[in-house]
């Protein structure tokens, strides 16, 4: 199982973003996919969620910011940040929840990670 992140970078403060997040195309089924952010030294904190039946979960501290989405045929989570922040430099991480089989458990797999830096 492969989570392949992307869209990081280098951007000014009060730009926009969007991240992307795309799992192996042979994977058949993906429950919810979700974002992470984690700056050195720090826990790798929840961020925003999207289920397989499009309902959507953020942190507090980014709603009305950030907006997760999800495209099945692509297999991919977006994460589209608003309005950046310096505070939101970090590295942010995916995940999926993934059933390699149709009747086996789900397991939540991680991608590695896509470098975000704002600038002020």
């Amino acid at each position: 199982v492969q989570l392949q992140a992307s869209g990081g970078g280098l951007v000014q403060a009060g730009e926009s973003l969007r991240l992307s997040c795309a799992a192996s195309k042979r994977i058949q089924h993906i429950s919810t996919m979700g974002w992470y952010h984690q700056t050195p030294g720090n826990r790798r904190d929840f961020v925003a969620a999207v289920t397989s039946g499009g309902a959507s979960n953020y942190a507090d501290s980014v709603k009305g910011r950030f907006t997760v989405s999800r495209d099945d045929a692509e297999k991919t989570v977006y994460l589209l940040i608003n309005t950046l922040k310096p505070e939101d430099t970090g590295v942010y991480y995916c995940n999926a929840a993934i059933s390699i089989n149709l009747g086996r458990p789900y397991v939540t797999y991680w991608g590695r990670g896509t470098l975000v830096t704002v600038s002020s």
